[in-house]
């Protein structure tokens, strides 16, 4: 019985490859979308066209390629007739239909269908702002992470350069020896968030360095608060921004925005047949709008323009994310299904496809193709203006006057303290660099260990 089936498997794959052989040329039909079958002049490219060339070379067939003619993929009409891709196949306009076609129950009835080359499932695309979650802490929004991260970095390296110039320059702590630090490290920070809050907090630097510092830091802190509110309030007064759609049910519980998905292809077909009702109020309010797009792209382009949801195969959907940086794929992925390449019932082609395709994906060379036309060209939407978190970027030249505004305050605190120890020189005769150094020990610890001994002192006495 055995030998039986095997030598059975024999012949039909023998049969297989000499009607494959004796063929001489396939009839392709496929459909023009992205990035399975795209138009690069007069040729065609994507990964349906790298897949029909690795099929052909594995198994030795020559191929011609066409665009399905009404450009749908193929559901049953009111007749019982079969339309698009599927209707060429059972018609024998074609010999293969090698595209994103969902491997379906309906459709096995009417063609052979090879082993999936893909696997994918249902979801919804929409703006991010509609998709993003209410958060605790709204108030942080306007700013994105990186944005408080390079803020955080602002006030510190801030406090810390008020702190050097009041040690350095001569104008603000004349005498290290007797005369008390106004500005410690303490109260610079204190200066600085003051200015932050638009309150002028004591005491103010009296020397030219302290006040340039001061003086950017102001600059800074009312042009960033200038920004932050701007924005916050543009995001407070979005007219999306109560919106929060992350699953079907979310989806399917509001009536804000619409959503359709690709009129008679698979999806809607899904909806149209399921027992969920969260899954029948989504067909039941397309098919009320009239919702439904003739093809993916039109889809994507009313998600672009806003207040509308596309769904369709998440493999799909993913393209699109990596297109366009302001659209998101929802989380929830429903109804697993998978992409196949449908021939004519009975035919022997389906064998030695499926074969060539689990070597293909064995091999890894499936992950590749993916890999190759699904790789990220995220970019904006035009011209629409979406509210969005500030990032460093935006306000590079804001963090760049504030960076050139601490480096002239501290490089004119080092000039007046070498003017001082010049003329400290001059007078004692002395060499200005050992002046300088004894300024700046006396300005940066030195004192403090000087002041033990003479307190010291005093207490013997």
């Amino acid at each position: 019985m055995t030998v039986g089936k095997a030598l059975v498997s024999c012949v039909a794959a023998l049969t297989a490859w000499l009607v494959i052989a004796d063929a001489k040329e396939l009839s392709i039909t496929t459909i023009k979308q992205e990035p399975y079958t795209m138009s690069r002049g007069s040729d065609m490219e994507g990964y349906c066209i790298d897949l029909i060339s690795e099929l052909s070379k594995k198994l030795g067939f020559k191929y011609k390629l066409h665009l399905v003619k009404d450009n749908r993929y193929g559901s049953i009409d009111s007749n019982g007739n079969w339309n698009g891709m599927i209707g060429e196949v059972v018609r024998g306009e074609a010999d293969l239909a090698v595209a994103p076609l969902t491997l379906t129950a309906v459709r096995e009835q009417y063609v052979d269908m090879t082993t999936p080359f893909m696997q994918t499932g249902i979801g919804f695309i929409l703006h991010k702002d509609m998709a993003s979650e209410e958060s605790t802490f709204s108030l942080l929004s306007p700013f994105s992470t990186d944005m408080w991260v390079g803020v955080l970095i602002a006030f510190l390296l801030t406090g810390l350069c008020m702190f050097l110039v009041g040690r350095i320059s001569p104008s603000e702590w004349p005498e290290p020896d007797t005369d008390q630090h106004s500005f410690t490290l303490l109260h610079s920070f204190w200066y600085i968030t003051g200015a932050l809050t638009l309150q002028g907090a004591g005491p103010h630097p009296k020397a030219l360095s302290g006040r340039v510092v001061g003086a950017i830091w102001w600059i800074f802190a009312v042009l960033l608060l200038a920004c932050y509110f701007g924005n916050f309030n543009s995001m407070l007064h979005s007219n999306r921004k109560h919106i929060s759609i992350n699953s079907f049910e979310d989806l399917a519980s509001q009536d804000v925005i619409d959503y359709g998905t690709v009129e008679a292809g698979s999806t809607m077909l899904f909806f149209k047949h399921s027992n969920n009702p969260v899954y029948r109020r989504i067909y039941e309010r397309m098919e009320r709008k009239k919702s439904y797009v003739s093809s993916m792209e039109e889809g994507v382009r009313r998600t672009q323009e806003g207040n509308f949801a596309f769904i369709g195969e998440a493999v799909s959907l993913d393209l699109a994310v990596a297109r366009y940086c302001r659209l998101t794929r929802s989380q929830e992925v429903i109804s697993m299904r998978a992409y196949s390449i449908a021939a004519p019932l009975g035919s022997p082609l389906v064998k030695n496809l499926t074969n060539a395709i689990l070597q293909l994906s064995e091999s890894g060379e499936l992950t590749y193709l993916r890999d190759k036309w699904w790789a990220s060209s995220c970019v904006s939407a035009d011209g629409a203006h979406v509210s969005e978190a500030l990032l460093p970027g935006d306000l590079r030249g804001l963090f760049l006057l504030l960076g050139l505004g601490l480096g002239v305050g501290l490089l004119l605190a080092l000039l007046e303290l070498l003017s001082r120890a010049r003329h400290q020189a001059k007078d004692g005769k002395k060499s200005c660099c050992s002046v300088l150094t004894s300024e700046l020990n006396q300005r940066f610890g030195s004192r403090g260990e000087s002041a033990e001994p003479d307190s010291a002192d005093k207490s013997k006495a």
